[in-house]
């Protein structure tokens, strides 16, 4: 913000003009500069917007007081949202008329003293099974959030006639203090004590909810768990959080962040699925096909090729979990071959390794070329 020049050099006026004096300035230079008056002059246009700027701070007797305390610095960026200042609306005979005055006091005035509050956000977190991230998944969820009184219709008192505007904060349902730290002055905005942040005061408690007008109800959530959800993405569910305070404005969200149960032998690999498969050492030798039952309800066939080592892997393209933000179907099981080791071996079965051992030798070279060819299979070479 260090390139925007000091409002009161916009309007052309000095840091102690009256309320008059800034409105004054404003209505003459905003008529000199008027898209009306300079048709096609963009530098004109600019001025134009950088005088209803400067207006709009200085025009609001609080954001005026900030801008004197921070300058252009001031805390929580700027007053207008992330998008800045975006100029208004003002027809050039109401700058002769005093029209203007109303739409700037909407910026500020009319928006705050009618602030809404929102309610409070919810986070869930909720177990689905491995077999939801191949299809989706449909659930329900039975959840206590606070919601608007039903006895009270979120009125917080008995009856209609039971709340006024809070006089503390002018029904804003929010209060502004200045704090000293050293130095420096550091203006702070909370919620009224008064009111709690409602903006009203209540005289006839509602006896449900104690003149909250919000109480802890159950309610049912379906909703929907997408194809290739992973643990820890959230699901968002508008409207379905808490109740505002005091009615007065809209639910907040809630969120189900979702965890996926482990399964037996799939490990994940964002849309591709791992396994590990144990297999005797005939059949890596001789090769075979392995069936056994996958997440998508069909048989898994993997073909194991003849002299197959341990550590070698398989993939089966196609048949692994979907791709969670694309349509490009799914990925692909690879299995990864490890010799199995029996943990105890018969009497005969260890006098026909005995003899098959020189059969089954792997070649003809010693002990160290052996060695050596392993570890240049390893490096590539």
């Amino acid at each position: 913000m260090g390139d925007k020049r000091d409002y009161y050099e916009v309007l052309e006026i000095s840091k102690g003009a009256s309320d008059s004096d800034i409105k004054k300035s404003f209505r003459s230079l905003a008529r000199k500069y008027h898209p009306d008056k300079n048709p096609n002059n963009p530098d004109a246009e600019n001025k134009f917007k950088e005088i209803q700027e400067a207006y709009a701070i200085l025009s609001d007797p609080q954001e005026r007081n900030k801008y004197d305390t921070y300058g252009h610095n001031r805390p929580g960026g700027s007053p207008f949202g992330p998008g800045g200042f975006q100029g208004v609306n003002i027809n050039i005979d109401d700058l002769f008329g005093g029209g203007f005055e109303s739409i700037f006091g909407q910026i500020f005035g009319g928006s705050r003293s009618n602030r809404r509050n929102r309610g409070g956000d919810l986070l869930i977190r909720h177990t689905v099974p491995f077999q939801a991230i191949l299809s989706g998944w449909d659930d329900e969820l039975e959840i206590e959030a606070l919601n608007s009184c039903p006895k009270c219709d979120g009125r917080g008192s008995k009856n209609p006639d039971g709340t006024k505007s809070c006089p503390s904060c002018n029904g804003r349902g929010r209060v502004q203090r200045v704090e000293r730290v050293g130095p420096f002055a550091q203006q702070v905005v909370s919620d009224c004590p008064s009111c709690k942040g409602n903006g009203v005061i209540v005289s006839n408690p509602c006896n449900s909810c104690k003149g909250e007008g919000r109480s802890h109800q159950s309610k049912k959530i379906k909703f929907s768990v997408p194809p290739g959800i992973a643990n820890g993405n959230r699901i968002k569910i508008t409207g379905q959080g808490e109740a505002a305070r005091g009615n007065g404005g809209d639910n907040g969200n809630l969120y189900i962040e979702i965890e996926v149960e482990e399964h037996p032998w799939f490990e994940r690999d964002e849309s591709d699925i791992l396994m590990a498969l144990p297999i005797n050492y005939a059949d890596l030798l001789l090769g075979t096909t392995i069936e056994i039952p996958h997440i998508d309800d069909k048989i898994l066939k993997i073909k194991v090729p003849t002299m197959s080592k341990p550590g070698d892997t398989i993939t089966i393209q196609g048949r692994g979990l979907p791709h969670m933000r694309s349509s490009r179907g799914r990925g692909s099981v690879t299995v990864l071959l490890k010799l199995e080791i029996p943990n105890k071996i018969s009497k005969t079965l260890k006098n026909k390794l005995v003899k098959l051992r020189d059969d089954i030798k792997i070649s003809s070279s010693t002990l160290e070329e052996s060695i050596t060819e392993e570890a240049n299979k390893r490096r590539g070479k």
